[in-house]
């Protein structure tokens, strides 16, 4: 296979206090020192070091609660930190984690190929590593990776790109534009690889045509996931490509953020929305989603996701070497750290949201159930 893997216009600065906002009662102060992190019964038996990424989406402002309640939950001391000033303050972080003997670290990377020389540290130390939604790489100091299924998450993002444009009809072929995520996330290249092996199958048979030609992953990756990069490559295709009233009848975007970014530099060019696809349910996009703004999101939810990776670095902390995570798959081939070391991954599946299924989807999550119900209104 080849490899292909808002609010912007106020720079990601603004999409980020948004975002933080939107969250309301589900986000909590940000913790910024062990000691402030720290959640759970202090038993001392079981200490859990959980270093996360900066706070670009909605996602990873979810995820601290809920590690702070199922922490509480297991009655285990957890350090959690957000490193929101770059790699070098996560790898600070980590080794200070290592120095306050956290029996497990969680790491959600900013850049899972830049922590070698801390999981080697961690190794050295007894201590178990488990890689949360983002795979660790360049290293085979990882024992565990839990995420939902990366490549399965862009299949499915390819899926709806196509279903949208079913829906909505008109002349074949389709001219579409592509967008990934930044190069620096692991994830980014398989949501890629995996709406690639929907969509390039339609455009070998000439169902889809890439008119911009920019179709390799490192063209059209997005650094940092900044919805203002995103915005000003739309804004510059527009200008190259699609002059007057034209617009590509499709953009895949691989997460809210950038779609939204995408939608709002075509809408400041005065040309109408395409089908736009997107990630992570956040709750400006649910919204767009049942207006028809934005086409389709993924609905990966935060919540079994944490409370899964709780629950098995408990189990490791615990001296199980062989956990069982209920909901979760275990692939033992897909993913590698480093070439020839595949690693022991829980993977949870994801599901696509259209206007037709988000109230089905969010059944069982009330916040965004709500938002589903308002916008219907």
């Amino acid at each position: 296979m080849k490899t292909w893997k808002n609010i912007a216009a106020l720079g990601a600065a603004a999409a980020l206090a948004l975002t933080m906002s939107a969250c309301g009662a589900r986000n909590a102060d940000t913790a910024t020192s062990s000691e402030g992190a720290t959640s759970g019964a202090m038993t001392g038996k079981v200490s859990i070091g959980i270093a996360m990424p900066q706070k670009t989406s909605q996602n990873w402002v979810e995820a601290e609660e809920i590690f702070k309640t199922s922490c509480a939950e297991a009655s285990v001391d957890c350090q959690i930190q957000f490193a929101n000033g770059g790699v070098a303050e996560q790898q600070n972080q980590i080794s200070a984690m290592i120095e306050n003997g956290v029996k497990v670290l969680v790491i959600g990377a900013i850049d899972g190929s830049q922590l070698g020389t801390q999981l080697a540290a961690a190794k050295a130390a007894g201590i178990k590593v488990i890689a949360y939604d983002r795979l660790l790489t360049n290293t085979t100091d990882l024992d565990y990776y839990i995420a939902y299924d990366n490549f399965g998450v862009g299949q499915l993002q390819g899926k709806a790109l196509l279903d949208g444009l079913e829906a909505k009809g008109g002349n074949k072929p389709w001219n579409i534009e592509v967008f990934a995520g930044s190069p620096d996330d692991s994830n980014s290249l398989k949501f890629f690889n995996g709406a690639m092996d929907v969509l390039q199958p339609k455009v070998d048979d000439g169902t889809l045509v890439i008119k911009s030609g920019q179709s390799d992953f490192t063209q059209v990756a997005t650094q940092g996931w900044l919805p203002k990069n995103a915005q000003d490559r739309m804004a510059a295709l527009l200008t190259s490509t699609y002059q007057g009233d034209a617009v590509p009848a499709g953009v895949l975007s691989p997460n809210d953020t950038l779609g939204r970014a995408i939608i709002t530099a075509i809408e400041q060019a005065g040309k109408s929305i395409p089908v736009v696809t997107g990630q992570d349910s956040e709750d400006e996009s649910v919204t767009w989603v049942v207006q028809g703004r934005q086409y389709s999101t993924i609905f990966k939810d935060t919540r079994p996701l944490v409370k899964d990776a709780v629950s098995l670095a408990v189990a490791l902390a615990q001296g199980n070497d062989n956990p069982k995570i209920e909901g979760a798959t275990l692939d033992q081939t897909q993913y590698e750290s480093k070439k020839g070391n595949p690693v022991k991954s829980f993977l949870l599946t994801p599901k696509i949201v259209t206007a037709e299924n988000a109230a089905d989807v969010y059944k069982n999550d009330e916040i965004r159930l709500k938002l589903v119900e308002k916008a219907q209104k």
